[in-house]
């Protein structure tokens, strides 16, 4: 006999899922850092190649202040936001090969009572919405822009960015669900 479906029962993947799927999909691309040869590192990337990972690297740091400046304007949107800032400061590691961290990443570890809004870096400038719902749809804004421009990017890139550049365009694409559909 089956069951009813509960009242509750959302539609779509799970937030859990989504960002497993996104974190999966950037250790298959092969963006895990150390993977490349030392040669590879100055002489065998082209300057095209060189600047495209600066720029996917100083969007991604730009998305990661976003972020912090939502966890600092709205306290109460952190535990839905903080997975998806870490997620997005490992993708300026993944362009990066490692070399250069976005924001100082906070001391306390996950099982820690207190807040990781209380020990990232200060947020910049970045003007926040007055209310939870605009500043989350702000971010998703902000997540979509660059997911289609890095999409756009796949085309213009060697095949070693452009996965990476796929695979950070599709954990976007999750962060853009789950800011306004999964965890809203």
């Amino acid at each position: 006999m089956p069951f009813p479906s509960s009242p509750r029962a959302r539609s779509g993947p799970r937030r859990r899922s989504l960002l497993a799927v996104g974190s999966t999909a950037l250790a298959l691309a092969g963006c895990t850092v150390g993977h490349e040869d030392p040669g590879e590192r100055g002489d065998g990337r082209s300057a095209a190649e060189r600047r495209a990972r600066a720029r996917a690297a100083r969007d991604s740091e730009a998305l990661v202040k976003r972020y912090d400046a939502v966890i600092a304007a709205r306290p109460a949107l952190t535990e839905l936001l903080w997975p998806l800032r870490e997620e997005t400061r490992r993708h300026v590691r993944a362009f990066t090969g490692g070399s250069r961290q976005a924001t100082p990443s906070p001391s306390t570890s996950a099982s820690s009572s207190s807040s990781p809004a209380a020990s990232a870096a200060p947020p910049s400038a970045v003007a926040v919405p007055g209310n939870d719902k605009d500043a989350l749809a702000a971010l998703a804004s902000a997540e979509r822009e660059l997911a289609d421009r890095r999409a756009k990017a796949l085309l213009d890139v060697p095949g070693e960015l452009a996965r990476l550049l796929a695979s950070v365009s599709a954990a976007g694409a999750a962060h853009v669900y789950l800011l306004t559909e999964g965890g809203a």
